[in-house]
């Protein structure tokens, strides 16, 4: 399957998340914040990468945002308990390949993260 790095500040939403994804047999990496998200990133090349947007050393967009000049082919969902339709505007915007609200259930993420890795 995929290797997926999952970057949230929050530890539970990691460990629920990485319980998902590894219950779908993908790798799964993680990182706390966006700093090491970033460095993560370019050591690792995850097929694809799920990102919180509200941590308190880098934003969210601005990760996906430095992502994506780094490298024009990541594969970035957002997954974010921010419901506005602005926030969703402004990540696709940025180059999110997809757009979650958590919490989340095992069926969206999975969906969302076949449908971006073209499995859909």
């Amino acid at each position: 399957m995929a290797k997926i790095l999952i970057i949230d500040d929050s530890a539970l939403s990691r460990r629920i998340l990485r319980k998902m994804l590894e219950g779908a047999g993908h790798q799964v990496l993680e990182a706390g914040n966006g700093i090491g998200g970033l460095e993560c990133y370019f050591l690792e090349r995850p097929d694809l990468t799920i990102l919180d947007l509200t941590m308190p050393d880098m934003h969210g967009l601005d990760v996906l945002t430095k992502l994506r000049q780094l490298d024009p082919q990541a594969r970035v969902v957002i997954a974010t308990a921010d419901i506005q339709s602005s926030t969703r505007a402004l990540a696709v915007e940025a180059g999110a390949a997809g757009f979650l609200n958590k919490p989340l259930t095992a069926d969206a993420l999975l969906q969302a993260v076949a449908a971006v890795l073209g499995q859909a």
